[in-house]
């Protein structure tokens, strides 16, 4: 079974700060699923490093007032353009991140507040039909 899976987690430095989360049971992980990673960040054109992004209305803003709402919806589609072509039912994307979080995300204040809510890939690939957990949920897989 072909399952996207966020890069970072596979150890891949390419969250905002440059560095990964690598998950710890990854290697259970590659010999039941065949893994194809995706960073909707960097799909959408956004370089790594780059300013932390959260959530704001329907906008995705930097902490710097930017705003990368357009990277993060192309980030997204081309996310959902993979899981199409590889006929992807899974997704196991990073938690609470402004892409990839599925139940929680920052709450847009730079405070480092959680919030329900899900980011702009997980809820496009949500609405795709395509189920989205996060690595902390990866026995629903």
């Amino acid at each position: 079974m072909n399952v996207l899976i966020s890069a970072c987690l596979l150890g891949v430095g390419c969250r905002y700060d440059g560095i990964s989360k690598k998950y710890d049971g990854i290697e259970n992980l590659i010999g039941k699923y065949n893994l194809i990673p995706v960073c909707p960040e960097i799909m959408g054109g956004l370089k790594t490093p780059r300013n932390p992004a959260e959530i704001v209305g329907d906008r995705v803003v930097c902490d710097n007032s930017d705003d990368v709402t357009a990277q993060y919806l192309k980030g997204a589609r081309e996310t959902l353009r993979l899981a199409k072509m590889f006929s992807c039912e899974f997704a196991i994307l990073k938690a609470n991140s402004p892409s990839c979080g599925n139940s929680k995300i920052y709450d847009g204040t730079f405070s480092h507040r959680l919030i329900d809510g899900m980011g702009v890939t997980a809820k496009l690939l949500t609405e795709n039909g395509i189920k989205v957990i996060n690595e902390n949920e990866i026995s629903e897989l």
